[in-house]
Parts: C-alpha cells; sequence; structure tokens
C-alpha cells in the first residue's frame, strides 16, 4: 500500500513560566508528521524555533512540501539532500524510523544502541528569574543530582551564587542562551568555577565567539546555538569543548548520529538536550543519549500535562521509550 503522511499542530501547557535570556512561554507549541503504511504508523514531534527562524506554520508548510516525495517512498537518507536541516526535517526524520521499526519488527534501539538501552540521569531545567527566585527553584530541587540553570544577564554573579547554595548537592549546568559579552565572560567563568559549575552553556552569540579561543575555559564550555550538523564542528575546535546535539536543529536522528560521531573524532564532549516538547520528541533522543556525557531530556517534566503513554521519569532517571511511544 501507498504510504500517507498527515501533520498536525499541537499545543502542551507548560507548568507555570518557562523563560530564557531570549523571552518566556507558557506552551510547547509543537508539530507532529505521523507517516502510515497500511495497518502501521510512524511518528515524529518537532519544535519550530523562532531563534533560527522558524514557526509554526513555516515548519508545516516545509513538511507538507515533502508530501509527494514521502508518499512515494523517500529515504532518511534521500532526506538527507532533500531538505535542510531544522524541525521539519526531524519530524519527517523520526516517523520513518518509527515506521521502519513498526513494518520490520525491530526497535529502533537494536539499529542504533551497542548494548540495551538503560535508563538515564536527565538535567532538570530552572526558569531565568531574579536571584531569590531561582533560588526558590534551586531549592524546591536540591534533590535532583543535575539541575540545568538558565541564566544571560546583568546580574549572573548573584543568580550563581543563589542556586549554588541553595541545591549544594547537585551538579550545576549553566546555559546563557548567548546573553553574556566579550566584557563580562571572563569574570563570569571565574565566579562559575570557584562555585563548581560543571558546564557552562552557549555562553556567547553564535558567530560572535572568537574571544573563546583565547581564554581561559576553567569550566567546560559547551556549544548549542553554534552547532547544528556535523559540518559546523571542525570550526569550533578550539573555541568550544563539548557539543550539544539536539534533533531539532540537526534535523533528526539520522544526522544526529553522524553529528555525535563526528564530534566524538573531534575530541568533543557530548550534551544531548531538547526543546520544551512532549515524550514524542524525547523518545529518540533517549536512546542517542546513551553514551552522552550530559543528558537534557526534561522537556515532559516542565509540562503540565503529557502525551500518553509518555516516557517514564522516576525522579531525574528517564527510561528508554516503550513502542508504543515511539521506535
Amino acid at each position: 500500500m501507498a504510504r500517507v503522511i498527515s501533520v498536525e499542530a499541537e499545543r502542551f501547557p507548560i507548568a507555570g513560566t518557562f523563560t530564557i535570556s531570549r523571552g518566556s512561554k507558557t506552551e510547547a507549541e509543537v508539530i507532529t508528521c505521523t507517516i502510515r503504511d497500511g495497518d502501521d504508523r510512524g511518528r515524529g514531534e518537532c519544535v519550530p524555533y523562532k531563534r533560527y527562524g522558524e514557526t509554526m506554520e513555516g515548519v508545516r508548510d516545509a513538511i507538507e512540501a515533502m508530501r509527494r516525495q514521502i508518499e512515494a517512498g523517500i529515504g532518511r537518507i534521500g532526506l538527507l539532500d532533500a531538505m535542510p536541516a531544522g524541525a521539519a526535517r526531524n519530524a519527517i526524520d523520526c516517523a520513518l524510523w518509527d515506521l521502519e521499526a513498526k513494518i520490520g519488527g525491530q526497535p529502533v534501539a537494536a539499529d542504533i544502541c551497542l548494548v540495551a538501552p538503560s535508563p538515564l540521569e536527565t538535567a532538570y531545567t530552572l526558569s531565568l528569574g531574579e536571584p531569590e527566585v531561582m533560588a526558590a527553584q534551586a531549592r524546591a530541587n536540591a534533590g535532583r543530582p543535575l539541575l540545568k540553570v538558565k541564566i544571560g544577564g546583568d546580574n549572573d554573579i548573584a543568580r550563581i551564587r543563589a542556586v549554588t547554595e541553595a541545591a549544594p548537592d547537585s551538579r550545576i549546568i549553566l546555559d546563557a542562551n548567548e546573553g553574556w559579552t566579550d566584557d563580562n565572560i571572563v569574570e563570569n567563568l571565574a565566579f562559575a568555577a570557584e562555585h563548581g559549575i560543571a558546564l557552562i552553556e552557549q555562553p556567547l552569540a553564535a558567530g560572535h565567539d572568537a574571544i573563546l579561543r583565547h581564554i581561559a575555559h576553567p569550566v567546560p564550555i559547551c556549544a548549542d546555538e553554534s552547532v547544528h550538523e556535523a559540518k559546523d564542528l571542525e570550526s569550533l575546535v578550539g573555541l568550544y569543548d563539548a557539543v550539544n546535539i539536539k534533533l531539532d536543529k540537526s534535523g533528526g536522528l539520522t544526522a544526529a548520529l553522524t553529528l555525535r560521531d563526528r564530534a566524538r573524532e573531534l575530541g568533543f564532549g557530548v550534551m544531548v538536550g531538547c526543546m520544551v516538547g512532549t515524550s514524542l520528541a524525547m523518545a529518540p533522543a533517549v536512546l542517542l543519549a546513551q553514551d552522552a556525557d550530559f543528558v537534557d531530556l526534561d522537556g515532559p517534566l516542565l509540562l503540565a500535562r503529557d502525551r500518553q503513554p509518555g516516557l517514564v521519569y522516576r525522579g531525574s532517571l528517564v527510561s528508554p521509550p516503550d513502542r508504543m511511544l515511539w521506535g
């Protein structure tokens, strides 16, 4: 039977408000791509991201523009040439992985994981706010082993002090979302090192980070907005110590696997992260992250409601996906 594709825009409320240096939101807006082949169905979810010029309408249109090729049977490798990296390609690619697993009766994990996948310790993200507000968030989650703290403003030293004092036993990742400058980065890095920070994500704007090659890295620095595909990595050697791989940036699991392997070859640490989405978006990333140095796949924990069935979270441990969800 011929393939049939459907595309749906969905919204899931966030528990409260999620704030980073670029703004706040109260719901996760996602696009879900479903590809059917007879009785089998594969699904993929993506999160359009304004920072990269994406909109819900634009991503949906980009998927719809591929309808003829998808329904004619284009595969994941062909998709890499047919579409640019980004959220739209991610949704299609992950739907194709899921469909292949359903048709073939073999889980995706069997194809991409060296050993049977196991639960992973994920970071839990704290929104940007005033130091006292962030201290309260940290205190409420001080039992979690790994916290990711959104910063990126003029008062970050106070924020770092507040969260480290409120959660003294947690390892902490700072995510500046391009919010630091050449004028404050050296001081901020030194203060972060003094307070035991484990990793700092994207402190400077992508393309305006040359200073990283010439200053000390007392805390490892991880590229996020600066890296999308494997072809980006060569230029980041000497600037960054690690890279954050997100399926919505790489344009799907297929490209993300190549990105991960090339990053390892070049000596980068690997973090696997996410946008704020549901368990369907996290599921393939959980498999990708099986050997990652840092895992940040807490999207469903930030939602007021998730898909059902969803991933199983026990505290900060996220289990591999059940086949009813994905893969």
